[in-house]
C-alpha cells in the first residue's frame, strides 16, 4: 500500500496532470488540465495499464532497490 506509481504531465515547467495509482485517475491542476484529465479517464484501457503499471514498474524493482541500499 505504501507504494505508488505517479505519471505527471508538465507544460511550461508546471505539472498540469497526474496519474495516482492511490487515486486510479487522472487529475487535472489547470484548465487545460482538468480537461485533459476528464478524456484520459474515459479511455478505460489506458486506465486499466497505468493501474497496471504500479504492479509491473513498482512492485518488480522494489526488491532491487532494497537489496541495493
Amino acid at each position: 500500500k505504501d507504494i505508488q506509481f505517479i505519471y505527471s504531465d508538465y507544460y511550461n515547467k508546471l505539472e498540469v496532470a497526474r496519474f495516482d495509482s492511490n487515486v486510479g485517475k487522472f487529475v487535472g491542476y489547470t484548465a487545460a488540465g482538468v480537461k485533459n484529465a476528464e478524456i484520459w479517464n474515459k479511455d478505460t484501457s489506458d486506465i486499466a495499464a497505468m493501474r497496471a503499471q504500479r504492479e509491473t514498474y513498482c512492485m518488480n524493482n522494489i526488491g532491487i532497490d532494497y537489496r541495493t541500499a
